[in-house]
């Protein structure tokens, strides 16, 4: 076997593996209920090539499969796939082209922190939970139009320099980013449960702020010793 069918073959594989991850990763998004109807999506990089591989537009996730999965460049354009990729490829391609340590975009419309994003306002950070995930508040992107870039200009502008794997577009609704696209799934679902609890806080009287110091402890713990290493 040559160096490049041997390299095809390698690529060939990923997208495979990706294809099934992305597919089963949408699953999660119903778990949590952190979509309706055939919103919101996953995407992942596919590391070492500029493509990336996106759930199609418009179909049910109960008839998502990985052979369903879009092969698109990071211009968006269809590389490989039997269906149209989602309305949010553009936006996604152009996070991948401007933040190469990202490997995994997710869309949501999840209710309470899009209730968030449809008044403009950052969630504050006043749960440990909020300081742990995001480092501080959950920052509002600018209203943007669906269909180009424009989404994803406003990704990168607001998480751009934050430590906040989420972003509450204006009018719009969460999309988050990680290392991995199963990363970015979990931001999601953290967004989504900080939103919930901190909007149940503020019927009750006004959250207590955590202290900047605090916060960023809580987060470089969070981010560089919990867990299994």
């Amino acid at each position: 076997m040559s160096a490049s069918t041997s390299a095809g073959t390698d690529v060939q594989e990923t997208i495979g593996r990706l294809r099934r991850e992305v597919c089963a990763l949408h699953e999660q998004l119903t778990r949590y209920q952190l979509v309706v109807w055939t919103a919101g999506n996953v995407s992942a990089r596919v590391p070492g090539h500029d493509l990336l591989v996106i759930k199609p537009s418009g179909v049910s996730y109960d008839d998502l499969t990985p052979e369903n999965m879009v092969v698109c460049d990071l211009q968006g354009r269809v590389v490989d796939g039997e269906h149209a990729p989602s309305s949010d490829t553009e936006a996604q391609a152009y996070v991948y082209r401007e933040m190469p340590h990202v490997g995994g975009v997710v869309h949501t419309h999840s209710t309470y922190a899009t209730a968030w994003a449809s008044r403009g306002e950052p969630v504050p950070c006043v749960l440990t939970m909020g300081a742990d995930e995001f480092g501080g508040e959950i920052p509002v992107g600018p209203f943007a139009i669906i269909g180009d870039d424009s989404i994803g200009r406003g990704i990168v502008e607001t998480l751009r320099g934050s430590r906040s794997p989420a972003v509450l577009m204006r009018n719009h609704g969460v999309f988050t980013i990680g290392p991995t696209a199963k990363a970015a799934v979990k931001a999601a679902v953290m967004c989504e449960d900080v939103a919930r609890t901190v909007h149940v806080a503020r019927q009750l009287g006004e959250p207590l702020a955590i202290e900047q110091s605090a916060v960023d402890a809580l987060h470089d713990r969070y981010q560089n010793v919990y867990g299994q290493r």
